[in-house]
């Protein structure tokens, strides 16, 4: 079982289990699949629009699940797909057609493509060899030319040999050997999976640290006319997002570079979230799609809340989407200026009827107005990621566990009690846990855990996401 390090797969053995014993819990509440433990290098695929980049992609994933049609434009978002070839997996990313100028639809389609290359490992640009290359192919190549990120270059449609000679114009486009390939029929497609192979690194890119690779990234969130922009204006101390009192001002998420607290981070202004994204529509949808791309693309949420109003649904549809994105998380309550002590009060009653699954996360009181605490948001991020990096040694959390469990044990379910039989700490950003048992526990006493390893390590400010691998029950021989 590749998630596992070779310390766990050795306190297995020394246990007398192996890893090949234990199945993923189909009733696990969680939502982590096993093979999802393991992070895996990522691909991304862009391109014009109608090069065959979906055809492409379900012969490189050995199965039709990108949604092909012969007209420009049916792909619109980043979808993921995970590939496995010679052993090795891999995450390959299908976009949208990518023209650097585009403008309307078009334009929000594009900037999925650009968060793909920017969250990716590696790219592959598609060109359809049958054009050959046009003035947007070179457009992308000078763009794609100027990252940090290993650059391949497939030419498809090369249905027969009478165009493979014409691939060879392609290397005036700069980024190497272009791989002659048919998406339809396959021809080439394995020795450009050798290819991904060599370019991608065996674990992805660790975007996730600050340090010496750049800021940390915040997304700003909330619903709109909470003050977003406001606070980014105060935080960077001059006029970065326009402000006004109307709700939705802003519209495409502002990045800036920001000091505070003696530390430079990266703040991403977004779209105030009125509706769900399936829900939403025209200009709405695709401001909420870019929202929900920051938030992935970002290391840690700021959710701010109007303190004034009561919380409302909405606010609580924001930190859910934060949570699912398994981002670190700081409420920040904005226009405190506003609040008298009825208010007060009646907060510390919403705040432990809506917000109680949410207990992990710092609370903020501030006002972008008056500036009024804005300084305390930098150690809130700090506390939050250093949550989202920690790591519990595998020793130490099983010694905690065997006194957790000793003390309440699982409750029996079917007529048996299911053991504890090992716990590990599978990854981080989000911190992950996976328990080897015996049989399936209860996602109340889950519930239990999560919060006594909060107790016990901290885990401030960040998500945590436990699974269950149950020991798979032999078959009697007769």
């Amino acid at each position: 079982m590749s998630e596992l390090d070779a310390q766990d797969v050795a306190e297995l053995a020394r246990l007398g289990l192996s890893p090949e014993e234990f199945v993923g819990d189909p009733l696990d509440e969680g939502g982590i699949e096993p093979e999802d433990l393991l992070a895996t290098p990522v691909l991304a695929v862009v391109g014009r629009p109608n090069v065959g980049k979906s055809t492409l992609v379900n012969r490189l994933i050995g199965r039709r699940e990108a949604v092909v049609q012969d007209i420009p434009g049916v792909t619109r978002d980043r979808v993921a797909y995970d590939a496995l070839w010679n052993g090795r997996r891999f995450t390959l990313v299908d976009t949208g057609g990518w023209e650097p100028d585009a403008t309307g639809l078009q334009a929000a389609v594009a900037a999925q493509a650009e968060m793909a290359i920017r969250t990716a490992d590696a790219v592959l640009l598609v060109v359809d060899a049958s054009v050959g290359a046009t003035t947007t192919d070179e457009a992308v190549a000078r763009v794609l030319r100027r990252s940090d990120r290993p650059v391949l270059l497939a030419a498809t449609k090369v249905d027969d040999d009478r165009l493979t000679s014409d691939t060879a114009a392609l290397w005036r486009l700069g980024l190497g050997e272009p791989h002659a390939v048919s998406g339809l029929h396959g021809r080439g497609s394995g020795d450009l999976l050798d290819a991904i192979l060599e370019a991608l690194p065996e674990t992805p890119r660790d975007d996730a640290g600050a340090g010496p690779g750049g800021p940390r990234r915040v997304a700003l969130v909330g619903k709109p006319n909470v003050g977003k922009s406001s606070l980014l204006n105060r935080v960077s101390g001059e006029v970065r997002s326009v402000v006004h009192d109307v709700a939705g001002t802003t519209v495409d998420p502002v990045d800036s570079l920001v000091e505070l607290d003696g530390e430079v981070w990266r703040f991403v202004d977004t779209a105030g979230l009125r509706k769900r994204v399936k829900t939403a529509s025209g200009m709405e949808f695709y401001a909420s799609l870019r929202t929900q791309a920051a938030i992935e693309a970002a290391e840690v949420a700021v959710v701010l809340i109007d303190a004034s109003e009561p919380i409302a649904e909405q606010d609580q549809r924001v930190i859910t989407m934060v949570e699912e994105a398994g981002r670190a998380l700081v409420l920040v309550f904005n226009k405190w200026d506003l609040v008298d002590e009825d208010r007060r009060l009646a907060m510390k009653r919403e705040l432990e009827r809506d917000l109680v699954r949410v207990r992990w996360a710092e609370y903020v009181n501030v006002s972008a107005l008056t500036g009024r605490a804005v300084a305390k948001i930098a150690p809130a991020l700090r506390t939050a990621l250093a949550s989202w990096d920690k790591r519990v040694p595998t020793g130490r959390l099983n010694g905690w566990l065997a006194e957790v469990v000793a003390a309440t044990p699982p409750p029996v379910r079917g007529g048996k009690q299911p053991k504890i039989l090992f716990a590990t700490q599978a990854a981080t950003r989000p911190p992950t846990f996976v328990l080897f048992t015996s049989g399936f526990l209860e996602a109340g006493y889950r519930r239990f855990l999560e919060r006594r390893l909060r107790e016990e390590f901290g885990f401030t400010g960040s998500p945590i996401r436990m699974s269950v691998r149950v020991r798979e029950k032999k078959p009697r021989s007769r």
